[in-house]
């Protein structure tokens, strides 16, 4: 696994009418090693994690190791509305096909690093195997007895148990189940579609209490719902993660993924979903420190539109500290 700035330049639009109100996100970047000072309070952060192995594994469509860069190349011209704020690029981790494990934990080790010195860091995939690791981070920083909330829009609930492969992108919420414990296992998915989600699945999610809502179950007619079900989940909660596979999306909005969806969650209700997980942080005590985006797969979107995609959730999460 190799670590570092990313290879690809941050890039974008700079306008010259008004310098101080027509900045964009590429002239906000700053890297761990400039002498540049840091505040957490006034820094988002981002680690990439290009990996194919999980995917492969779960045998989905591979590509999603392109998607940090391909992340940075469309956030970088979107227009800045964050004021003095600034976005640390903690550089990629490339992830190994022989060691999956390994790969997550230097990814966890990563993040662990990086999350003191923000005040909200995002995790780009990759494919969903990057939970594992994010969590791990998250989970290495609050401290064991900390209560953390794991949100989680998908359309799968990847609760799979791991093969003779090992584990895949549809093994991370068994694996984080295993590493901390039932009792301690506070997870909700949102957008599961049913007919990718076998019974087996969907007992394993009444079995540990996980709280789901299928895709018919998010349409804009069952937002207020869902808002009232995220406040009760966060209520007794000290942080919350939030994920976003992007296969949650219907498939002509997000095609560049491993499984694209038929049906899929719409963009207008995954965007009011993020602010109302942004909303309902602000009781926990330490808050959403860490968001993530995983299975952008550029490779088949030639039209780059998940990407773009990917770009305005991106700076969504990011928002609101």
């Amino acid at each position: 696994m190799n670590s570092g700035r990313t290879a690809t330049p941050w890039q974008g639009r700079d306008d010259q009418d008004d310098p101080l109100r027509t900045q964009r996100w590429h002239q906000h970047v700053v890297f761990p090693h400039a002498n540049t000072s840091q505040n957490p309070a006034q820094s988002y952060g981002l680690i990439g994690f290009c990996c194919d192995t999980g995917v492969k594994r779960n045998g989905g469509r591979i590509g999603a190791a392109e998607g940090p860069t391909a992340l940075r190349q469309q956030l970088g011209n979107l227009a800045w509305h964050s004021g003095d704020m600034q976005l640390v690029d903690f550089g990629d981790l490339t992830g190994s096909n022989e060691a999956l494990e390994k790969s997550q934990t230097q990814l966890a080790n990563q993040v662990a690093l990086a999350l003191p010195k923000v005040s909200r860091l995002l995790v780009v995939g990759g494919g969903h195997e990057t939970a594992v690791g994010s969590f791990r981070g998250l989970h290495k920083v609050l401290g064991a007895d900390a209560k953390i909330g794991i949100i989680n829009l998908d359309a799968h609930f990847d609760l799979r148990c791991p093969g003779a492969a090992g584990p895949s992108s549809g093994t991370p919420f068994f694996q984080i189940q295993a590493l901390i414990g039932a009792e301690n296992f506070r997870y909700c998915c949102l957008g599961v579609a049913r007919e990718a989600n076998t019974d087996a699945l969907f007992r394993r999610a009444d079995e540990w209490s996980v709280r789901y809502r299928t895709d018919r179950q998010m349409t804009v007619a069952h937002l207020a719902q869902v808002k009232a079900e995220l406040e009760a989940f966060a209520k007794p909660l000290d942080a919350l993660y939030l994920s976003i596979d992007l296969d949650v999306l219907p498939h002509y909005q997000a095609p560049g993924v491993s499984a694209p969806a038929v049906r899929g969650v719409c963009l207008e209700v995954v965007e009011t979903v993020i602010d109302q997980v942004r909303e309902c942080a602000k009781q926990c005590r330490f808050g959403l420190p860490l968001v993530e985006l995983t299975e952008l797969n550029p490779s088949y979107d030639p039209q780059g539109v998940t990407a773009r995609t990917a770009a305005v959730l991106a700076s969504r999460m990011l928002k609101g500290v």
